[in-house]
């Protein structure tokens, strides 16, 4: 069975930083893409930043861009979404999700076609 477990969320103060880990299984990790989203409570789910897994390629949202990085360890079966500049807007539960058939980065921010989803976790951002 694959899984996807988040961790890292918390409440900080805008401006702050937050790294958020997803640990995957061996077959979950084994996706060719791993994508974090995020959804606030009353908004839309939003693709945050994705990542190839086999070359590493990135790509994220215009919202995000310049202030998150997304990044992974093979050894771990770990994908970070390292967070900086937070603002009190990027309050949100995050998820990260995988897909074994990202085509795009497009669709791999878009959430359609993932395969396995975590249950997230919690960003607060206070002003």
């Amino acid at each position: 069975q694959a899984q996807l477990v988040e961790s890292g969320g918390g409440s900080v103060q805008a401006g702050g930083s937050l790294r958020l880990s997803c640990t995957a299984s061996e077959s979950a990790y084994s996706s060719n893409c791993l994508s974090w989203f995020r959804q606030a409570p009353g908004k839309e789910r939003e693709g945050v930043a994705t990542i190839y897994t086999g070359g590493g390629r990135t790509a994220y949202a215009d919202s995000v861009r310049g202030r998150f990085t997304i990044s992974q360890d093979n050894a771990k079966n770990t994908v970070y979404l390292q967070m900086n500049s937070l603002k009190p807007e990027d309050t949100a539960m995050y998820y990260c999700a995988a897909s074994f058939s990202c085509l795009t980065t497009i669709q791999a921010l878009s959430g359609v076609g993932m395969d396995y989803w975590g249950e997230g976790t919690l960003v607060t951002i206070s002003s």
